[in-house]
């Protein structure tokens, strides 16, 4: 009988890797995502991207609000599961992980030991990375420490923002995820303990204060933090109108270098165009998002808005 897999993940990344491993015929005993929340203005509630997936392909599904409940413990033993897989799920208490006899190996989206930490696809990118990649390893105490099982380089190209490093991580990180399977199954994977020199990256949460724009800084540093936040959840700066300070997403840009004599985070609205001034030159927007509204290329945003001719930014 083909041994058993218990599946961990909850949004779209890790659905790439769930199909992948229905695809090449391992036996899914059960796959455990988060419980269902509302969400959005309407709050209706919502599923997880994994949830719709492993239902549509008739997959057994957990819901564990608390992952230490005694009764969730018990079904996960009682499935006899003889790996388990992890790919962008919370992080499991040793109860659950130290489970299956093969262990337990989760999927992150770098190439450990760096960007250890929540958002490494944003943070490769804001730092204007020239690669990134993914890796599989045995799941510890501690976060993102495990031994290293197998890892797969990824180049980062300069039109890349967080979107679409997230695609191509998925694809590769899918496929890398099967061949982990494969290799702990037949014995030919030997675990690399995590060798640290201390000049790692890190990739915190993103929170209020890391997505906001540093108007002091380089139009490049500037461009890769709109790139890694892109699509989502959207670099921020503040838009000062008359007296009057509105947070603003945005979501696309591009770097003009030229010498003018504008100050220094002054908004020149002209010419169906959004510049920001910089010591440097400006930063030309292409797609904004203002408050309740909906995000819009500059073209539809300067045809259905009119704005002050005193504008800055902070």
């Amino acid at each position: 009988m083909s041994k058993k897999i218990i599946f961990f993940g909850t949004p779209v990344f890790a659905v790439k890797c769930l199909e992948k491993i229905v695809e090449e015929e391992f036996n899914i005993v059960a796959v455990v995502t988060a419980p269902d929340r509302p969400a959005g203005r309407g709050r209706q509630i919502k599923t997880s991207a994994v949830k719709q997936f492993a239902i549509a392909q008739n997959l057994p599904v957990l819901q564990p609000t608390n992952l230490k409940d005694p009764e969730f413990i018990e079904q996960l033993n009682a499935l006899e599961p003889d790996l388990m897989v992890v790919v962008a799920f919370r992080m499991l208490p040793k109860k659950v992980w130290s489970i299956p006899p093969l262990g337990t190996f989760n999927l992150h989206a770098s190439l450990l030991p760096d960007y250890r930490g929540a958002a490494p696809i944003n943070w490769a990118i804001i730092n204007q990375e020239k690669h990134s990649g993914v890796t599989t390893f045995f799941i510890n105490e501690e976060i993102d420490t495990g031994a290293i099982l197998l890892q797969e380089k990824v180049e980062i190209e300069e039109k890349d923002t967080a979107g679409s490093l997230h695609d191509k991580l998925a694809e590769k990180g899918s496929a890398l995820i099967c061949k982990t399977i494969k290799g702990i199954f037949e014995e030919c994977i030997s675990p690399q303990k995590q060798e640290t020199k201390g000049t790692e990256k890190a990739a915190p949460k993103l929170n209020k204060e890391n997505i906001f724009i540093d108007w002091d800084q380089s139009l490049e540093t500037i461009e890769a933090k709109i790139k890694g936040l892109s699509p989502y959840p959207g670099a921020r700066f503040n838009w000062i109108e008359d007296d009057k300070t509105a947070v603003i997403k945005i979501f696309e840009a591009e770097i003009v270098k030229e010498n003018h004599q504008f100050e220094p985070k002054q908004v020149i609205i002209e010419d169906k165009t959004i510049r920001i001034a910089h010591p440097t030159g400006f930063l030309n927007c292409k797609i904004l998002q203002f408050p309740n509204k909906k995000r819009m290329s500059i073209v539809d945003l300067l045809n259905g808005s009119t704005f002050s001719k005193k504008v800055e930014v902070s």
